[in-house]
């Protein structure tokens, strides 16, 4: 693996990048509280497969790309990053995949730009209009997303206490299921001055534009049973909202940190899926030098 440095008019996303150049190319999205490390089990096996992953560090995570108000973080935004990163990197056509909030943008991604999208693999995170749905008919969802409140309060008193006495808070997260050195790593990267303001200001960013729609893109969906953020209901709901081929998996007893709590399980469920929808062959790489 190595690091990236990617140019954009928003400015320059940090990335990590591993596999040969002109292999098929995967896009892969972090989520809260972490960065690009998150990903890295996958990143080594994608990269050993042929493939060409790029992970980066999303908007607010990079220093410089790093804007202070939360309007600059709406979902239309961060689809737009995920675009101009993908033109950068000379990829017509991409495979694209998501956690948590990664998951978020994932989705949307594919309904704003199926052209572009080969496949689509949303990990945790559920269709956002089945989770919307879950909200509005599931007691179980709403308990679930109640941390949100808090979060979208736009006050120093929210960064304050998550980073208070090293971080517990921030830490407890993370629950015991991020390697230690991960959750060091995310800690340090998000106890930069700005860092979690940025982090948080995709919560208080506001509504997403408009509606999301039905997404017709191959869709892998892995959800898991000890997921906190994230319930059944919305799991299953996810169903409706793909006409695309579809698949859902359930990873017992796992929690939200799929990428990191259960890494082969997930890496052989995407391989599965990558290799299963192949598209009209591979799009040629041009990559501009960065």
């Amino acid at each position: 693996m190595t690091e990236l440095s990617i140019s954009t008019a928003a400015g320059v996303f940090d990335a990590i990048t591993a596999g040969p150049p002109e292999g098929r190319p995967v896009l892969l999205l972090h989520g809260f509280p972490q960065t690009s490390l998150a990903w890295r089990r996958q990143i080594a096996a994608l990269a050993a497969h042929g493939y060409r992953v790029v992970a980066p560090d999303q908007r607010g995570y990079s220093p410089r790309v790093r804007p202070e108000r939360p309007e600059d973080y709406r979902m239309s935004v961060l689809v737009d990053d995920v675009v101009a990163i993908t033109e950068e990197l000379g990829w017509a056509r991409f495979d694209l995949v998501g956690h948590d909030w990664g998951g978020a943008v994932a989705w949307w991604t594919a309904d704003a730009r199926p052209g572009r999208v080969r496949t689509l693999t949303a990990v945790s995170t559920p269709h956002p209009g089945a989770l919307a749905h879950a909200l509005r008919t599931d007691q179980d969802q709403r308990a679930r997303s109640h941390y949100m409140r808090d979060w979208r309060r736009e006050t120093p008193e929210t960064e304050d206490r998550m980073l208070a006495n090293d971080a517990g808070l921030l830490r407890a997260l993370y629950a015991g299921k991020v390697p230690r050195a991960g959750a060091d790593a995310y800690v340090r990267h998000l106890s930069q001055p700005g860092a979690l303001t940025a982090a948080l200001n995709w919560y208080r960013s506001g509504r997403p534009e408009h509606a999301i729609g039905v997404i017709d893109v191959p869709t892998l969906y892995v959800w898991s049973t000890q997921d906190t953020a994230f319930g059944p209901a919305a799991a299953r709901e996810t169903r409706q909202w793909v006409d695309g081929p579809y698949r859902f998996e359930t990873l017992q007893g796992v929690s939200h940190w799929i990428p990191e709590e259960a890494p082969e399980t997930l890496n052989r469920l995407l391989l599965e899926h990558l290799r299963a929808h192949p598209g009209p062959g591979t799009t040629p790489n041009t990559r501009r030098s960065l």
